[in-house]
């Protein structure tokens, strides 16, 4: 799933929640408020306006970010999805890990192009590290950790006394697409038991 996606869905999410519901005719007159701060006794969630602005300036970003990998200039993508994972959000947010997780995996794809396999290692670990619960984000940044060994095996190819760790490369590269899968069929099972 694209960043744009993900991010218009957990704005779709957010402004759902805090729609106005009521239908008196006083409020059939006035537009409806898309943003509000929490009315006492309120159990609702209202948006936080931290995290919507945080989850749109990711988005300008990732835009940016194709339009300038796009038009061949892979550095300043690279730099522009860089800017992403220096947003301020709201603690505790979960959105705030899934659209820095998404980040990291386009970012570490970017290097990969590039080139740059130990750093594109680097930004998957750190995004794995930093994780707070299991994800469909988590999930892909394991599947990328097995594209980047998978590049790294092919490059150790080439020379005939690097095969063995070739060899280990893909076996591990394996273990990654092995690790994410499971995490997918754990959320998968969780959303078929929920009622």
């Amino acid at each position: 799933m694209k960043m744009k996606h993900v991010i218009w869905l957990l704005v779709a999410l957010a402004v759902g929640s805090c729609s106005s519901c009521t239908s008196s005719p006083s409020s059939e007159r006035l537009p409806p408020r898309v943003t509000r701060t929490a009315e006492p006794g309120e159990t609702e969630k209202p948006i936080d306006q931290k995290l919507m602005l945080g989850l749109s300036q990711a988005m300008n970003l990732h835009h940016k970010a194709q339009i300038l990998a796009s038009d061949g200039d892979i550095g300043s993508a690279i730099a522009s999805v860089r800017e992403i994972l220096s947003l301020q959000f709201p603690a505790n947010a979960p959105e705030a890990d899934d659209v820095r997780n998404d980040a990291r995996a386009l970012l570490a794809r970017l290097l990969v192009g590039q080139g740059q396999l130990d750093e594109a290692m680097s930004v998957v670990t750190e995004g794995l590290a930093q994780s707070q619960r299991d994800s469909f984000f988590v999930a892909n940044l394991m599947t990328v950790k097995g594209e980047i060994l998978e590049a790294r095996a092919a490059q150790l190819d080439a020379d005939p006394t690097n095969k063995a760790h070739a060899v280990e490369l893909r076996h591990a590269a394996i273990e990654a697409y092995d690790a994410s899968n499971k995490i997918d069929k754990k959320l998968q099972d969780s959303l078929t038991e929920s009622p």
